[in-house]
């Protein structure tokens, strides 16, 4: 079973609907017996950093998401928590990527915040996702980036910056784009974390 963890994040649903889509049993919970005896977890959403690390730390989910020992999915914003401090807010993240999360400044008329498609390349340290993920298209909508560290295993380019698409640290995965909205390809990254 796939727990889903609920924080009132936006775009949680697209989420559901999509690990509907490829049969998974799962569910939207922030009950923490629930989550701690999930096969996997995903990590998901849309929102402010500062403002959602305050949520997390007042209904003890951060310690939580912390804890876990089973495979765990952050994705967008979900990714960009796990690391060590965001920007946004200035705010001290869960911190289980030592990356820190940087505000894009935009650069020869690119636009923030970066919306739509960009190519993902695995880098070297990638040990997850499926080859064929290599020069596909995905979808992105954030403000906000990951440097690119030791924990990268994918990266994409905006506003003449690369930076971390995916990471990977011990149970912990993310994504900054959204795979449930990114076509094939994202179906094929959400069925490779499935199988880890």
């Amino acid at each position: 079973m796939v727990a889903v963890i609920d924080y009132n994040a936006g775009n949680i649903r697209s989420v559901l609907y999509a690990l509907e889509r490829i049969g998974v049993e799962h569910e939207l919970t922030s009950d923490p017996d629930r989550i701690r005896a999930a096969d996997k977890v995903i990590f998901p959403g849309v929102g402010h950093a500062a403002s959602t690390m305050k949520h997390l730390n007042e209904t003890g989910l951060a310690d939580l998401i912390r804890s876990l020992t089973q495979p765990v999915f952050g994705v967008c914003v979900g990714m960009q928590l796990l690391c060590s401090h965001s920007e946004e807010g200035d705010v001290e993240c869960l911190g289980i990527f030592p990356e820190r999360v940087r505000q894009f400044r935009p650069t020869n008329g690119d636009k923030v915040p970066h919306m739509g498609w960009n190519e993902v390349k695995l880098a070297a340290a990638n040990d997850w996702v499926s080859g064929e993920v290599d020069g596909g298209y995905c979808y992105y909508v954030h403000s906000y980036y990951v440097e690119a560290g030791p924990d990268t295993v994918a990266t994409t380019t905006y506003c003449g910056r690369e930076f971390a698409a995916m990471l990977r640290k011990d149970n912990f995965y993310a994504a900054q784009f959204h795979p449930e909205k990114s076509a094939k390809v994202g179906e094929r990254i959400i069925r490779d974390f499935l199988a880890v």
